[in-house]
């Protein structure tokens, strides 16, 4: 393990383009402001009154990024931008390199998916632990080739959905039920032209999955749905079964949660339990330089939604990760953990 970043610091003065706050709090920045998670992660560092309040980080510079492609981002970027500015005095930087040279780590926020290799090299090569807005890139490969180069430069990486951390989810993940045998987990899935349909927004679903089934997937399929919702099942050793199921659209948008059912009975997963405990992990993260959620699991749940969209090509057919794998030009059996 790396030596965890000191909890004291002195302060330092640094260029007018990008300013440090207190000297008790490891100073963080963000990149790419264009998804509301910047105000909300701001807001529970910063904001001692604010539910769920985190201790011990603030953000404290930022580099606008949005992808002009994609209308959800190009159009509110500018508003959360501002905000970061007026309510929180986030200082604006030119640049990422200048970004880099004034924290001690980096939130990649784009909620576009494709910079995040691009935007995850500059961090890792400058040295900074950084967390990546999930998903991690936009497909098996970028994912794979974000954590080698980590390993390379012995960096930290962690990158989750905030549905990892709900009380339930964790309390199976940690044993609550024993081993999980079989388990299904729901949440709205909206595609995106750009994007493999649940690299988008389907991951949070997806993400919840793995918390509680762990790693070791060996095929996905896209099963028929006569509304045309997504419905994919992956399955694991010894006849174990993890189902991802999109929810109804409409009313139904904001709805996520799910079932684990394990050798010691049955619980409820899948619920979103606000932001605060993702943010705890983060600053965790950064103050350890150890991510809680193991890098393959983090490659298995990229490689999961790459299967299901095979899949759908296939008429429905399974998808062996294996094959996955070697289409994203990793030879031999799923690596180690980076």
């Amino acid at each position: 393990m790396m030596p965890a970043l000191p909890f004291l610091r002195l302060c330092t003065v640094f260029s007018s383009t990008c300013l440090v706050a207190f000297a008790a709090d490891l100073r963080l920045g963000m990149i790419g402001l264009d998804t509301g998670h910047v105000i909300e992660f701001t807001k529970i560092l910063h904001d001692p009154t604010a539910k769920g309040h985190v201790p011990g980080a603030r953000v404290v510079a930022a580099f606008r990024a949005a992808s002009p492609d994609i209308e959800s981002s190009w159009t509110k970027a500018g508003g959360y931008t501002d905000k970061l500015k007026s309510e929180f005095g986030v200082k604006l930087c030119d640049s990422i390199d200048e970004l880099i040279k004034n924290v001690d780590g980096v939130l990649i926020e784009s909620v576009d998916a494709r910079p995040h290799l691009a935007q995850a090299t500059a961090v890792i090569r400058a040295g900074k632990p950084v967390y990546i807005e999930k998903p991690i890139g936009a497909s098996l490969k970028d994912g794979l080739e974000i954590f080698a180069l980590a390993k390379r430069h012995r960096v930290p990486v962690f990158s989750s959905s905030a549905l990892r951390f709900g009380a339930d989810t964790l309390a199976v993940r940690e044993g609550r039920v024993g081993r999980v045998l079989r388990a299904e987990t729901n949440s709205p899935a909206p595609v995106e032209p750009h994007h493999i349909d649940l690299f988008w927004y389907g991951i949070h679903g997806v993400e919840s999955l793995f918390t509680v089934m762990g790693s070791g997937v060996e095929s996905v399929s896209r099963l028929p749905d006569a509304s045309g919702l997504i419905v994919s099942v992956g399955r694991w050793p010894d006849g174990r079964t993890g189902t991802f199921r999109e929810v109804p659209r409409g009313t139904l948008a904001k709805t996520y949660g799910g079932r684990a059912i394990g050798e010691k009975g049955e619980s409820e997963v899948g619920k979103f339990d606000g932001y605060a405990p993702l943010v705890a992990a983060i600053v965790t993260f950064f103050q350890t330089r150890t991510s809680p959620v193991p890098a393959r699991e983090t490659l298995e749940i990229l490689a999961f939604m790459e299967a299901d969209a095979l899949s759908k090509e296939r008429g429905g057919q399974p998808v062996p990760i294996a094959e996955i794998l070697k289409r994203a030009g990793w030879t031999g059996s799923w690596p180690g953990d980076f």
